[in-house]
């Protein structure tokens, strides 16, 4: 059996739930969040 995971699906859920428990560092959290998928698309990586 094999499990193929996406990486984008996965940020975006630790992300929202980053942002439930603490939500002063939503700011944090999104800059991460954008300049995680900044860099991967810079770099060729496809989703």
């Amino acid at each position: 059996m094999t499990l193929q995971l996406e990486l984008t699906p996965l940020i975006s859920l630790a992300a929202g739930i980053g942002i439930l428990v603490f939500p002063k560092l939503m700011r944090y959290i999104l800059a991460g969040y954008l300049i995680i998928m900044g860099i991967l698309g810079l770099t060729g990586f496809s989703f």
